[in-house]
C-alpha cells in the first residue's frame, strides 16, 4: 500500500519524487525540519530517507536534508497557495487535508494580546497520516455498553502515540450506527472535536467514518463545545478527546446533570498519574465516569492493558 495521492501530492516537488514510491502502510508521520534530516516515523520508528539508494533506512549518515524551499513550498500546497484562506487553522498550528490527514505548523508565533494571530517564518511541518481501524473497539464495547440505549461513562487513559484517537473514532462509530453484538441501538452522539483528530473534517465533511447518527463540533474549545451541542442537538453522548482543564471537567459535570453519556481520553500512564495532577483528580470521581481503559504501546498501539471499574473498584482485562 503505497502513500495517498493527496498525502504525496501535499509535498514540494522535490520531496514529492523523493518519496513517491515508499511504500505507506505503516507509516504515521512525516516530518520536515530546515536544514535537518527528512524523518519518516513508522512502527513507532524514525527512518530517514537514503537519497543515493532511493530508500529509508535507519542509516542517519547518509539521509536527505530538508531545505526552506521544501518547507516553503510544502506549506503553501497544503494552504492551496491562499495563506489567508487558512489563516484560522494556521493560527490553531495545524491544517487538515483531504482524507482527514493533518499538518502540524510551527514557527515563529505572532501573539497578540495573549492570542496566536499567525505563525510566520515556517521552520517545522508534521503530516499525520490518519488511518481508520474499523472494529478496533470491539475488545473494550462490552465494558463501555450497559443497555440497549445506555452507556458506561468511559475515559480513556493513553500516553501519546498508543492509538486512544484510533480507538474513540471506533467507539463513536459503533455508538453511532448501532451494533447488533451488543444488542445496542445507534443514539445521537455529539463530538467535539477541537483538533479535528477524530472525524478529519475538511471543508466541514467528516474524512472517517463516525457513524451515521453523529454530529460534529470541529476546532472548538471543549468547554464551549459540550455547552453548545447541549443547548442544540440533545445528544444522548458527548465525545471529546483530550481533557485537561478546570473548564472542560466543569463542562463535563453539567452534562452529567442533563443525564448524557460521557467518553473522553486524557495523556497518562496510569490512575495514580491522573490522580496526581490537581487539575485531573476529579476524572476520576466515579458520579462522573464508571470505567477507565488504560492503554499501552506495548503490543502495537491501541493496546488495551486493563480495564478499571471505579465503583467496583476492581481491574478487568480487555477480551
Amino acid at each position: 500500500m503505497k502513500l495517498s495521492d493527496e498525502i504525496i501530492n501535499s509535498l514540494s516537488l522535490n520531496l514529492r519524487n523523493k518519496i513517491k514510491t515508499i511504500q505507506g502502510e505503516n507509516i504515521e508521520e512525516i516530518r520536515l525540519r530546515i536544514n535537518k534530516p527528512l524523518i519518516i516515523n513508522g512502527n513507532q520508528k524514525d527512518y530517514f530517507y537514503n537519497e543515493k539508494y532511493n530508500k529509508l533506512d535507519r542509516n542517519m549518515d547518509k539521509a536527505y536534508i530538508v531545505t526552506k524551499e521544501d518547507v516553503d513550498q510544502t506549506f503553501q500546497i497544503i494552504c492551496k497557495y491562499s495563506i489567508h484562506s487558512f489563516m484560522d487553522d494556521i493560527k490553531k498550528g495545524f491544517v487538515t487535508l483531504r482524507g482527514g490527514h493533518r499538518v502540524g505548523i510551527v514557527g515563529k508565533a505572532i501573539v497578540e494580546n495573549g492570542k496566536v494571530e499567525n505563525i510566520k517564518h515556517i521552520s517545522s511541518l508534521n503530516i499525520r497520516i490518519s488511518k481508520e481501524v474499523k472494529s478496533c473497539s470491539d475488545k473494550v464495547m462490552d465494558h463501555i455498553i450497559k443497555g440497549p440505549t445506555k452507556i458506561n461513562n468511559t475515559i480513556i487513559i493513553s500516553p501519546p502515540q498508543c492509538g486512544k484517537t484510533t480507538l474513540l473514532r471506533d467507539i463513536v462509530r459503533n455508538l453511532s450506527n448501532g451494533t447488533e453484538k451488543y444488542n445496542f441501538k445507534g443514539v445521537n452522539v455529539a463530538l467535539i472535536d477541537e483538533r479535528n483528530e477524530i472525524a478529519g473534517s475538511y471543508l466541514g465533511i467528516p474524512q472517517m467514518d463516525v457513524g451515521i447518527r453523529t454530529d460534529i463540533i470541529e476546532t472548538c474549545p471543549k468547554d464551549v463545545g459540550i455547552m453548545m451541542v447541549l443547548r442544540s442537538m440533545s445528544p444522548n453522548v458527548i465525545i471529546t478527546d483530550e481533557i485537561g482543564t478546570e473548564k472542560d471537567i466543569k463542562a463535563l459535570y453539567t452534562a452529567l446533570n442533563g443525564g448524557v453519556g460521557l467518553i473522553t481520553t486524557v495523556h497518562g500512564d496510569s490512575i495514580e498519574d491522573i490522580r496526581n495532577r490537581k487539575e485531573l483528580n476529579n476524572l476520576l470521581d466515579e458520579e462522573l465516569f464508571k470505567k477507565v481503559i488504560l492503554l499501552s504501546a506495548k503490543r502495537g498501539p491501541g493496546t488495551v492493558e486493563k480495564i478499571y471499574d471505579l465503583q467496583e473498584k476492581r481491574w478487568y482485562f480487555a477480551n
